[in-house]
């Protein structure tokens, strides 16, 4: 009897050992992260059959267990690489956002300043001063296109920097993953499949921290090891295997840097689109969705206003007599071409209409027999073509060496703000003034009056200038004759409407009122119209012409949808991730509320199993005592 009773004895002492050192332990690592909380799990031993019945020979420790929550956790994972994308998507958008939102450093202010100056020569038109005025806010104009394009490349370059440091700590943590995989499978199989429970806790920790890096999926094997995907089912760990991610540049945008896989000698680009969560899901969405909009939107403001207003000051006279010349210069679209094409493949594109310009890039491609253009934004393409021209969005291919399967990818407004340049540093070229002059002459005794007249668009008539000398019928009819040189000229027996154009050697002007028989008009060149300020006038109306999205938006408007672009989609990342980060909170608390270690609950734990082990003591003690009354009773 003293010998079953101790032998229960010891295990009830082995039994409260053990969970008096599991809660040790429990308590030991209540701050560490990703640990959960263990506790012994008891089982009676066998019996022993006995006349009286089936007698208990004591307990003993089945195993140790963690308290974990597999649905907990999967759903913290799921959580928290969203709240991370958020996160890493809001902290880039917001240095956009400040950079927008600075009253002092935005675009509206200079741009304002520009075209005041330009009022002021208007009112000015021969004064040097003014002139000079204005070409010195045209190159601040222009340097602050290249701040904010220069702002959006740093944080361009920031993004590579931390895609490279992120590619370097996955891979260092798929190491560490594939290392304690290892590890799980000889600790287990050495213990006789008991789970070795804190190295659990490591590698979902590791998991963890993988996760908030990019999205990651974990499945389960019957070994113990944990295979790991990123993405959407890219093997990243599989038991002990590890395969590397390399950051590389982007086959057909090397101003960015993508991850890759690397597999043998070559590297295998992962589609951006499949990389969503965590740190890196997040600057992709920021670098694709807004940065590259709103370079883009930059550079489409700085083009147009830089085609539109040379477009009308080449319409003009400057001081010297001369007709003017490009104001700004501009920038022609960029061209990549894919890293698989052929070093002798080429292309030639240029812009062909400025209002029709988007945010988008295109590709142009080519299967052998059509070539294919397409706006990336949204994959609309133009009709595919065996010829070119092709165009689309005011954007024109006018030549190819390509051959089948090889494709270029076109910017056309990306380097817009760039490199736009002041083309102009004489006042004196300057075309504020129109290049002709009409009159009536004094000796008509009509009402009829000419108008000052404008020039029609680009391409100048080469007789633009020459003399023009209209004259009506004797006796009057109601038709007049033309006189002077170029295309169509002379011209007579025209009809007259009044108000009507007149349009002769790309000059258009209009006659009102009731001319009489004899009456003279002249068109001449504008000599020495040094105080003209007709051509001015129509540049500083620029400001408010709706010249970009095809006609319905003006300089100012068009930067005011990127500015607000930008500020609504700052306010609702920052929404959305304070919302997520929440339920992200929530999620680690109910995991908490299974999982961790609940200090007061140890406490109590410990000296419930110190109560125990103490009973245990006492009745080894109490065999013990029986044991020598039955010695002394022989």
């Amino acid at each position: 009897m003293g010998n079953g009773i101790l032998d229960i004895a010891v295990t009830g002492l082995a039994t409260a050992q053990n969970q008096l050192l599991t809660t040790s332990h429990n308590i030991s690592n209540a701050g560490t992260p990703g640990f959960n909380r263990q506790q012994v799990l008891l089982s009676t031993n066998t019996p022993q059959s006995g006349g009286a019945g089936f007698i208990g020979r004591g307990v003993h420790s089945s195993t140790v267990q963690r308290i974990y929550s597999q649905f907990l956790t999967t759903q913290s994972l799921q959580i928290q690489t969203q709240s991370q994308s958020l996160d890493s998507n809001y902290t880039e958008i917001k240095q956009l956002d400040n950079m927008f939102a600075e009253a002092t450093s935005g675009l509206s202010p200079t741009l304002q300043n520009f075209f005041s100056a330009i009022h002021d020569v208007a009112t000015n038109p021969g004064v040097i001063p003014s002139r000079q005025s204005m070409l010195s806010n045209a190159d601040a104009l222009v340097a602050r296109f290249h701040s904010m394009d220069q702002r959006m490349s740093q944080i361009r370059e920031g993004i590579n920097t931390q895609v490279s440091s992120t590619v370097v700590h996955i891979n260092s943590l798929a190491k560490q993953i594939g290392e304690i995989n290892k590890q799980i499978i000889w600790a287990e199989g050495s213990a006789g499949g008991q789970p070795a429970n804190d190295m659990l806790d490591q590698r979902d920790e590791l998991i963890n921290q993988l996760n908030k890096l990019v999205n990651t999926d974990t499945v389960r094997q019957s070994d113990g090891t944990m295979n790991v995907y990123i993405g959407n089912g890219q093997a990243l760990v599989v038991g002990a295997q590890t395969l590397s991610l390399e950051a590389i540049k982007t086959p057909d945008s090397p101003n960015n840097l993508t991850i890759g896989l690397v597999n043998g000698n070559s590297t295998i680009q992962l589609p951006e689109d499949q990389i969503t969560g965590g740190t890196l899901g997040g600057i992709f969405s920021f670098r694709s969705n807004t940065l590259d909009n709103a370079q883009n939107s930059l550079g489409r403001v700085a083009l147009t206003l830089a085609q539109t207003f040379n477009a009308q000051h080449q319409l003009g006279m400057d001081l010297n007599g001369a007709m003017g010349t490009n104001f700004f210069a501009l920038p022609a679209p960029n061209v990549i071409s894919a890293s698989t094409n052929n070093l002798a493949s080429n292309i030639s594109t240029s812009i062909t209409d400025y209002s029709a310009l988007t945010t988008s890039d295109y590709e142009l491609s080519y299967d052998g027999t059509n070539y294919t253009l397409t706006r990336l934004s949204d994959n609309v393409s133009a009709t595919p073509s065996s010829s070119l021209p092709l165009t689309l969005d005011g954007i024109s291919v006018t030549s190819a060496t390509m051959l089948a399967s090889e494709r270029f990818r076109i910017q056309p407004t990306i380097n817009g703000a760039k490199d736009i340049a002041v083309n102009i540093n004489d006042t004196t070229k300057i075309a504020a003034a129109g290049p002709n002059r009409t009159n009536a002459a004094s000796t008509n005794k009509g009402t009829g009056t000419i108008s000052a007249g404008t020039v029609n668009p680009l391409p100048l008539d080469s007789n633009l200038q020459q003399p023009l000398t209209i004259t009506f019928h004797t006796p009057y009819n109601g038709e007049f004759d033309v006189a002077g040189t170029g295309t169509g000229l002379p011209a007579i027996n025209q009809t007259y409407t009044a108000g009507a154009d007149i349009s002769f050697n790309g000059y258009t002007f209009q006659i009102s009122g009731s001319p009489a028989a004899g009456d003279v008009f002249t068109v001449t060149p504008n000599n020495n119209g040094v105080a003209d300020n007709r051509n001015m006038l129509l540049l500083g109306a620029l400001q408010a012409t709706n010249t970009l999205e095809n006609g319905t938006a003006n300089y100012q408007t068009a930067y005011g949808q990127l500015v607000s672009q930008v500020g609504n989609k700052t306010r609702e990342l920052e929404v959305t991730s304070k919302a997520q980060a929440n339920l992200l909170a929530q999620t680690q608390q109910s995991i908490q509320s299974v999982s961790g270690v609940n200090l007061d609950e140890e406490a109590a734990n410990l000296l419930r199993f110190q109560q125990a082990y103490q009973a245990s003591s006492k009745i080894i003690e109490m065999s013990s005592t029986l044991f020598d009354s039955i010695l002394r009773f022989g």
